[in-house]
């Protein structure tokens, strides 16, 4: 994919700014800033960047008000409860254009804008980007930018032609439904395959009876995601089955075929750290 870049992971002294506001210098084509900060600590230690899907084709600017964003405001309401007190900023992603547009890739440049603005602003604190659809395909094309320690894709969109060597050293956690007849599942699973041969831990869940909007089984999405989120970021562990098909050989075909079970309300308390090291200190 030509035309993308990863950015640098520089520091700045700007903190506690206000949850839901744009900060920092703009930055990207027209002064456009594509960090939304939802919650944000006085001293992060990591984060958490959500980018929420689109079209295949659209040069148009999404409004204040689109259905793919508004699908992700669950996700962002269970990754702050599920992060709350342990130093962890989340942010959205507010992209250019609906569509991906062909090569110019539009949201991966956003995505990877956006991580450039969270480097300046927080220094390079691990970071795990939660995507859907459109929004999976970009946080896997950003997932080498220098602070992407994990990324958590929903229902991605993964073409075959899209590379995976970016992945490389990353953990890449994977959820499709087994009823999706927008982006493939098959596709999601021949890409986990080809991301772990490139270096990456995968592995792969399957949701069952549910599709591309996500709203079947909707609260173990939400769950899930957030504590696989956490996971990452070592707040939590991670369960049992993915732990262990993240540490399977990359050949291993076990590691994609994981199914998601229902997630309680309250999940297990697994010894978690009252909140990361803050990088500076």
């Amino acid at each position: 994919m030509s035309g993308i870049r990863t950015g640098g992971n520089g520091r700045s002294t700007t903190s506690g700014n206000s949850a839901g506001r744009s900060t920092g210098n703009s930055s990207g084509a027209g002064g456009h800033r594509a960090l939304v900060w939802r919650a944000l600590p006085e001293r992060p230690g990591a984060a958490v960047l959500v980018l929420h899907g689109g079209q295949e084709h659209g040069l148009s600017r999404p409004g204040p008000v689109n259905l793919a964003g508004l699908r992700m405001a669950g996700f962002v309401h269970a990754l702050r409860r599920e992060t709350e007190g342990a130093g962890v900023a989340v942010g959205t992603v507010r992209y250019r254009h609906r569509g991906w547009n062909g090569e110019r890739a539009d949201a991966a440049k956003d995505a990877i804008a956006a991580l450039d603005d969270l480097a300046e602003e927080l220094g390079p604190v691990p970071t795990v980007l939660v995507g859907h659809s459109m929004g999976g395909r970009a946080a896997l094309l950003a997932a080498g930018h220098p602070v992407v320690t994990g990324v958590v894709a929903l229902a991605p969109w993964c073409p075959a032609e899209d590379p995976c060597e970016q992945l490389a050293d990353r953990d890449v956690l994977m959820l499709h439904g087994d009823l999706d007849r927008i982006t493939s599942p098959a596709g999601t699973r021949a890409f986990a395959a080809r991301g772990r041969a490139a270096g990456a831990r995968v592995c792969g869940y399957t949701v069952l009876g549910t599709g591309h909007t996500l709203m079947r089984r909707i609260n173990d999405w939400h769950r899930a995601t957030a504590r696989l989120s956490a996971g990452l970021l070592g707040l939590r562990d991670l369960p049992p089955e993915a732990a262990t098909a993240l540490a399977l050989p990359a050949d291993s075909t076990a590691a994609l075929d994981l199914g998601l079970p229902v997630q309680p309300r309250t999940a297990p308390s697994t010894g978690r750290p009252a909140r990361p090291l803050p990088t500076d200190a």
